[in-house]
């Protein structure tokens, strides 16, 4: 399974009422650190759920970093979260 739909599958399983888009933003950064021949290390994510709803802007962060996981959080190299709800 691809990082990207195993970030989008944990994720929708966390907020299953919510809007969840992933986006492999990758090779936009080619040549940077942490770029990977073949993409899967830098991901746009956009959610929109009201689990959000009261959180701040870390609690939300927070959310999400628990849904992916240690494990998963450790493959990817860059992550950039838009969060609302």
């Amino acid at each position: 399974m691809s990082k990207t739909q195993e970030i989008e599958d944990r994720l929708t399983a966390a907020f299953p009422d919510g809007e969840v888009l992933v986006v492999d933003d990758s090779e936009s950064h080619r040549g940077h650190a942490g770029y990977q021949e073949g993409g899967e290390s830098h991901f746009n994510v956009r959610i929109r759920t009201k689990d959000f709803e009261g959180k701040n802007r870390l609690a939300r962060h927070r959310a999400v970093h628990a849904a992916l996981g240690p494990e998963l959080i450790a493959r990817i190299h860059a992550l950039a979260l838009d969060l609302d709800v």
